[in-house]
């Protein structure tokens, strides 16, 4: 794994961006550790990195933990190079037991993809959003989110938010009866 160091700290610089969605943050180092081996596979146009077990993603304002990561980055320059200059970070995917951390953010799932092309991520295999300054929570079959749109997709979706005051009847209203007094009879 010592050999793959130097691309791996330049495969996350490009990781971080796509994994920011919302908060502006001094920038720090992408750091991915995994128990398994770690396997770079380039070919002419991209290199595939991948990590097993207790993988651990952290960097800028986040935190990643799963099982298995599959990072692809584009590549450019000299093609028979065995690493070749890295362009650009193509996608990410986690599986198994994800748990990505993000500020007062909490998502949890199966599996996660990370699109920055399409400035999206996908959740699915039971994904659940945790949003702990808010006492809200979003679940759903798949979850969508996009960046820099403030906006959020579910499939099947069930949300719990914080409580809504009461709003029923005056203690003296029955229900059904009418708000005001009924006219007298002449």
């Amino acid at each position: 794994m010592t050999s793959l160091r130097p691309f791996l700290a330049l495969a996350a610089g490009l990781l971080l961006p796509a994994l920011v969605l919302a908060q502006d943050a001094t920038p720090q180092a992408t750091v991915i550790t995994s128990k398994g081996p770690g396997v770079m596979v380039s070919t002419e146009k991209e290199t595939t990195i991948t990590f097993r077990d207790q993988v651990e993603v952290t960097g800028t304002n986040m935190r990643l933990a799963c099982d298995y990561l599959e990072v692809v980055v584009l590549r450019t320059g000299d093609a028979s190079a065995t690493i070749g200059k890295l362009d650009k970070f193509r996608s990410m995917l986690a599986t198994g037991h994800v748990q990505i951390v993000q500020g007062d953010r909490e998502a949890a799932c199966g599996r996660a993809e990370v699109l920055p092309e399409q400035d999206k991520i996908i959740l699915s295999e039971t994904p659940v959003i945790v949003f702990k300054a808010e006492n809200a929570r979003q679940a759903g079959k798949i979850i969508t989110m996009y960046r820099g749109q403030r906006k959020v997709e579910i499939e099947e979706p069930v949300t719990t938010l914080p409580p809504v005051k009461d709003l029923g009847f005056a203690k003296e209203t029955k229900p059904g009866a009418p708000a005001t007094e009924e006219p007298k009879k002449p």
